[in-house]
């Protein structure tokens, strides 16, 4: 992914502030307790890192500006995904990925999975969000940096084969983007949250922690 990226296709958004501050408050923050460490990867312009609580929030990507985004107290990281070495062993309680995965190769994301296991703390888990293919066939290479599918089906699996147990599994989480003419507002970002049902919903959410060996 290039710089450019975030001049035209990804460019900053006021309403993506709103939604994430909300989707923090209502839904993510309940799983971070106040001491934890929250390590965002592909941060972007930061909007879930900066509205986390959180003793130590840590964020990488690879985009040189992202630093710029970030709230004071966030730790920043510019360098490729795969390389996790920045991070403490047995440091991490919460790692956070949104539209990341589909950007990079499975090698890549299976080389961040086996690094993680050394760096989450025992109970540490990570949650990803993206794209859902099943749902999101049609727009998915709309995006030019996309270049790895999956579904809800097969990134349990691929989870799985990388030693890590799935806890949740919502293939309907959130709609695919924010580019359209649909007022976001808190109040609808919250009612979409408690609704069972998810129109328009695309985007998937999986949260898993590794497996641990047992001898």
């Amino acid at each position: 992914m290039t710089d450019r990226y975030f001049e035209t296709r990804f460019t900053a958004d006021p309403r993506r502030e709103i939604l994430w501050r909300t989707l923090v408050q209502y839904y993510f923050q309940a799983q971070i307790p106040p001491d934890a460490c929250v390590l965002e990867l592909g941060a972007g312009y930061g909007n879930f890192i900066n509205n986390v609580r959180a003793n130590r929030r840590i964020a990488q990507d690879q985009w040189p500006e992202f630093s710029n985004h970030l709230a004071p107290g966030v730790e920043s990281h510019v360098g490729p995904v795969d390389d996790l070495s920045f991070v403490e062993s047995n440091s991490v309680d919460f790692v956070f990925a949104s539209n990341l995965f589909e950007h990079v190769s499975q090698e890549a994301f299976a080389a961040v999975l086996q690094q993680l296991r050394s760096k989450l703390k025992p109970g540490g888990t990570i949650t990803i969000l993206q794209p859902n293919y099943r749902y999101a066939f049609r727009e998915y290479f709309d995006d030019y940096t996309h270049r790895t599918v999956y579904s809800h089906l097969s990134i349990c699996d691929f989870l799985d084969a990388n030693s890590y147990e799935i806890l949740t599994c919502k293939p309907r989480f959130l709609p695919l983007t924010l580019k359209s003419r649909l007022r976001v507002s808190p109040a609808l970002i919250r009612l979409y949250l408690l609704s069972p049902l998810k129109p328009l919903g695309k985007q998937m959410l999986i949260r898993a922690r590794p497996l641990r060996e047992t001898h």
